[in-house]
């Protein structure tokens, strides 16, 4: 006969079922209108919830949208977790995540963020800014613990100093990118993005140097 899951695991079940309900409805809602404009209720009755259960999950709207960008974006942690551990666990740990960011179209997901928190320029408003900077953290610690785990004997320090000056960088690519495209998913916006890409690898790879001339 089965057992009922003790009382603690069933509460952890609900939990992360409510979770999953609010931020699958947040992006449904994002769906239709194409942007982040519902109300706390609008949400709650999508997630068939109460407000007081979303507040329990998260601190905000803004949090909750951040989750679901962090989510779309996450298609570099996708493509890298995929990868097998035996063909890169000898490699350098700076060229694995390269790979992967060369190997990954960011254009739609950055595209979609741009979008979604209601962008209308470059410059980000300091909402905005935040509302990015906690998208791409989300992600580069996922990606750290990641790393973490395939190469055990490199320092913690390490890791999330060579992820924080990866993804602190798309944080800043995104702004010329966003000026240089307006955001589009096309051919050329693509190019823009990939010639970005590669000025940060070498940048991070090879440190900042001035450009200017001696006096």
């Amino acid at each position: 006969m089965l057992r009922n899951p003790p009382g603690g695991d069933r509460r952890a079940a609900l939990k992360a079922r409510h979770r999953r309900a609010i931020i699958d409805a947040a992006a449904a809602l994002i769906d239709e209108t194409g942007v982040a404009t519902f109300t706390v209720d609008e949400l709650a009755a999508r997630a068939d919830v109460s407000r007081r259960t979303v507040f329990n999950h998260f601190a905000s709207i803004d949090e909750i949208v951040t989750t679901v960008c962090s989510e779309v974006l996450g298609g570099v942690l996708d493509e890298f977790t995929a990868t097998p551990t035996t063909a890169t666990a000898t490699g350098d740990m700076f060229d694995e995540v390269v790979e992967v960011l060369r190997a990954t179209d960011l254009v739609p997901p950055m595209a979609y963020l741009t979008r979604v928190i209601g962008m209308e320029d470059p410059v980000a408003s300091p909402r905005q800014a935040v509302m990015l900077l906690s998208t791409f953290t989300d992600i580069s610690e996922r990606l750290s613990e990641e790393l973490t785990r395939r190469h055990p004997r490199t320092e913690l320090l390490d890791v999330h100093l060579m992820v924080s000056a990866l993804f602190g960088g798309l944080v800043v690519l995104h702004r010329y990118w966003f000026e240089a495209t307006g955001a589009a998913v096309d051919d050329e916006s693509r190019r823009v993005w990939s010639e970005l890409l590669e000025r940060l690898i070498a940048a991070t790879r090879n440190g900042h140097r001035s450009t200017d001339a001696p006096s």
